[in-house]
């Protein structure tokens, strides 16, 4: 589970600690340079890249077992990425009402104007790091401005079984998603639902996003 801008793995808590209950295995991942202590190295924030490489990393050291790879907002940049690589380890990607990139997409490309001045009014400090928007929990850490503004790229090599869920927080004000989600419902190759509380559906739903993460396909067939 890989949470979204300035966001740590404790944001998924109380959704991991239901699927846990159900027999699922979970692991989510605090991003580098949103550790709750700092970043390790303040002067080289970490880009897209660097996030990609280190969820591929966790993927990578598994033990085979059948993995759904979920990302929240900016999170879906990095488990698109994640699979572009190592599609044939994963049999599904959950993007909670997140960025789904195409080849050369960024978040800053995909996301509104309203985001976007969002970033540059909260990097003004250095221009290398995004202050914590008001109104998230107080362990959130100001994001890397380089992982908001990489393009990605993808190679078109994921699995053609690897199945693909959207999980919409609705029409929320400002939302970038509405038109994204409206597409996903007539591609035969998505699965959509909606949860209709917000951006932030772990926060504000933890326990029916639990209940639509619990019921999804265990495995490829």
């Amino acid at each position: 589970m890989v949470p979204g801008g300035w966001q740590g793995g404790w944001v998924f808590d109380p959704v991991a600690d239901e699927l846990r209950r159900g027999g699922h295995q979970v692991e989510a991942v605090t991003l580098s340079g949103l550790e709750a202590d700092g970043p390790v190295d303040a002067d080289r924030p970490p880009n897209l890249d660097t996030h990609i490489d280190q969820v591929a990393e966790i993927v990578d050291r598994g033990d085979g077992t059948s993995l759904a790879l979920c990302g929240h907002s900016y999170g879906g940049m990095v488990i698109a990425g994640v699979a572009d690589r190592l599609g044939d380890r994963l049999h599904q990607l959950v993007f909670i009402d997140a960025y789904v990139p195409d080849d050369g997409d960024s978040c800053w490309s995909l996301t509104s104007d309203r985001f976007r001045q969002a970033f540059i009014s909260g990097a003004h400090a250095d221009g290398r790091w995004v202050a914590v928007p008001e109104g998230l929990d107080p362990r959130a850490r100001p994001h890397p401005m380089a992982s908001f503004v990489q393009s990605i790229r993808l190679r078109g090599s994921h699995s053609p079984a690897l199945r693909r869920t959207f999980i919409s927080g609705g029409a929320w004000e400002g939302s970038p998603f509405v038109p994204l989600t409206e597409r996903l419902r007539n591609d035969p190759g998505w699965r959509v639902h909606e949860i209709p509380v917000g951006h932030n559906i772990a926060r504000h739903d933890p326990h029916s996003l639990a209940a639509v993460l619990g019921a999804l396909p265990s495995n490829p067939a």
